[in-house]
């Protein structure tokens, strides 16, 4: 902007200096009005790249604030987590609407692929409590296969009492402690 104001300042004060040179009047006027038509353009143009600026984007290049269904906080899809009671294998009834929805997710989308994680507390030995990991996650397996979900779609594996949500040694953290762990892949 400041090249153009500098230019057109140029180009008026030559054809002062040059309309000052010439003793006729007629001439100094008739080099004088040439250049005015020039300076408005420069002027002018910067307000014409400016303006693409404030532009709206075309449709297909805007954001949208679709939330991905995994994604979205309010979603059943959000519960990841099925608790058990101690010593038990058994998908609690408050759990089966979210895994109503997983398994909804899952067979709609078969690109998606889950990774079942069991979890014990830490009672009972490591081995027994590997079998039990192993037999919470295949209770949400049986649990989504049932409701359509291609088993290629699933891996189980049981962490036993290795991975605890809560470290500490109360009823609380124990029950935090026995779940089983929905983990979103793809295949």
């Amino acid at each position: 902007m400041k090249y153009i104001l500098h230019r057109a300042a140029l180009v008026m004060a030559s054809a002062l200096i040059l309309s000052a040179c010439g003793g006729n009047t007629a001439v100094k006027e008739e080099p004088a009005a040439a250049p005015a038509p020039k300076t408005p353009p420069p002027v002018e143009t910067p307000k014409a790249v400016e303006t693409p600026k404030t532009v709206e984007k075309p449709a297909e290049t805007r954001t949208t604030n679709a939330v991905h269904p995994l994604d979205d906080p309010s979603s059943l899809l959000a519960k990841r987590k099925i608790y058990f009671e101690y010593d038990s294998s058994e998908i609690q009834s408050e759990f089966k609407n979210v895994l109503a929805a997983h398994a909804n997710y899952l067979s709609s989308n078969s690109s998606a692929a889950v990774i079942l994680e069991g979890h014990c507390d830490e009672r009972g030995t490591r081995e027994y409590n590997m079998a039990l990991g192993e037999r919470r996650a295949r209770a949400v397996m049986q649990a989504l296969t049932l409701q359509g979900v291609a088993s290629k779609q699933i891996t189980v594996v049981s962490y036993g009492e290795e991975r605890p949500e809560n470290p500490g040694h109360t009823e609380d953290a124990w029950a935090k402690n026995r779940r089983a762990f929905i983990s979103y892949t793809s295949r």
